[in-house]
């Protein structure tokens, strides 16, 4: 099914060339960097109509079997932004099974290229529920739809959206930090690294089963 169809309007879209690289979570590190923030008249024009929701696209990736197809149906509903300003999602690289350099397993995301600076976006109505850095995702952020359901994961960024804390509730299409490559990335690709899972049990929210953004991202990346 063309996403062309979920009537999105596009006055001005800025894209970028997309490629893979080999990144995951890992463990706490230094404080983030201060980078300065992109000046606002370098800013696309862009907006979006949003359309009710069509019938869900047949999910085609691996999916453990704690996720539900009620949970996918839940998720189509939410009718999410690609992460990254001034993206569009036929344009998206679908690398989330791509072998994960060094182990056995895959990627479980999506990376998401774009210019060092580029906005990152709340891709859905989310609470944020995690922000460190770490020596493999760099600077990320874990956040949650505000059912609790989901949680997104953000990595490899410069810095934060300047006074986002944890706890906050951000609309989506929100800044909530800006492209990099901290962490294990490459200079040479800066890029988001988006991970959805469904919410891990317990203690460990944060550590769910993966999902394929690929068939859930339906709008394009739009500051608000």
């Amino acid at each position: 099914m063309s996403r062309s169809t979920h009537g999105i309007t596009l006055l001005l879209v800025t894209t970028f060339a997309f490629g893979s690289a080999a990144c995951h979570r890992g463990a706490i590190s230094p404080a983030p960097s201060t980078a300065i923030a992109p000046e606002a008249a370098s800013r696309p024009v862009v907006s979006y109509k949003r359309v009710p929701v069509e019938p869900r696209p047949e999910y085609s990736d691996r999916l453990d079997s704690a996720v539900s197809q009620s949970d996918l149906d839940e998720l189509w509903s939410h009718e999410l932004m690609v992460p990254v300003e001034g993206i569009s999602p036929r344009t998206l690289r679908n690398d989330f099974s791509a072998p994960r350099s060094g182990t056995r397993g895959t990627h479980g995301a999506i990376d998401i290229l774009a210019g060092r600076l580029t906005a990152v976006l709340a891709a859905d109505d989310m609470v944020i529920g995690r922000m460190f850095s770490g020596p493999v995702g760099g600077i990320v952020i874990y956040a949650s739809d505000l059912s609790g359901r989901f949680v997104y994961y953000y990595a490899h960024l410069d810095r934060y959206e300047p006074g986002l804390k944890v706890g906050d509730r951000v609309p989506k299409s929100t800044v909530v930090g800006y492209v990099g490559f901290t962490g294990n990335a490459s200079s040479d690709a800066p890029h988001l690294h988006f991970q959805i899972m469904k919410r891990g049990a317990g203690r460990v929210w944060w550590d769910g089963p993966p999902i394929n953004p690929i068939t859930f991202l339906v709008l394009n990346g739009v500051r608000r």
